[in-house]
């Protein structure tokens, strides 16, 4: 764990137990914590993401370049890279009760899952006669919050973006 992370988390104290606060940039929800439905406690699981804008320029013969533009999602915990319909708006908060999942990437790991994907992404949508040429015009580093909510038929994950929920199995 990095010592920027271990500085950023400190422990928390909420109806008498300890817990984890963490100042976070994170993917703007679009459910709030306090808008999930449970029958106990509503905890947080945060994955660290960096999402690139790309640009991948293919050159034309007599032709001028042609530009195909991407959003990469690089999951940093689960290790996967894909594609986003636009880049998110991101905001800074403290998340109380959250789970840190570590980054099981380096910088570099990131940037090469990133273009990798691209340049799949590029060949599947048109024949090139060279290597496309890969820019990233931006990134952030953010991290998605999963809500954890307890119900009497079973606990669920809440995708706090997307708002689907999935049954939590062991």
């Amino acid at each position: 764990m990095s010592d920027a992370r271990r500085r950023s988390v400190e422990p928390a104290t909420l109806t008498g137990e300890s817990r984890d606060r963490a100042a976070l940039t994170v993917i703007e929800p679009t459910v709030a914590r306090a808008d999930v439905d449970s029958s106990g406690r509503v905890g947080a699981v945060a994955y660290p993401y960096r999402i690139y804008d790309a640009v991948a320029t293919i050159e034309r013969p007599l032709l001028s370049d042609r530009d195909i533009e991407y959003v990469v999602s690089v999951d940093r915990a689960r290790r996967l890279a894909v594609r986003a319909d636009v880049f998110p708006d991101t905001v800074t908060e403290t998340v109380d009760d959250v789970l840190l999942l570590p980054s099981e990437l380096s910088d570099a790991q990131v940037r090469d899952k990133a273009e990798d994907a691209v340049f799949t992404w590029t060949l599947r949508k048109v024949a090139v006669g060279s290597a496309p040429d890969l820019t990233f015009e931006r990134s952030v580093d953010a991290h998605k919050l999963f809500w954890i909510a307890s119900r009497p038929d079973g606990d669920v994950i809440v995708d706090s973006v997307r708002g689907t929920e999935m049954p939590l199995t062991e």
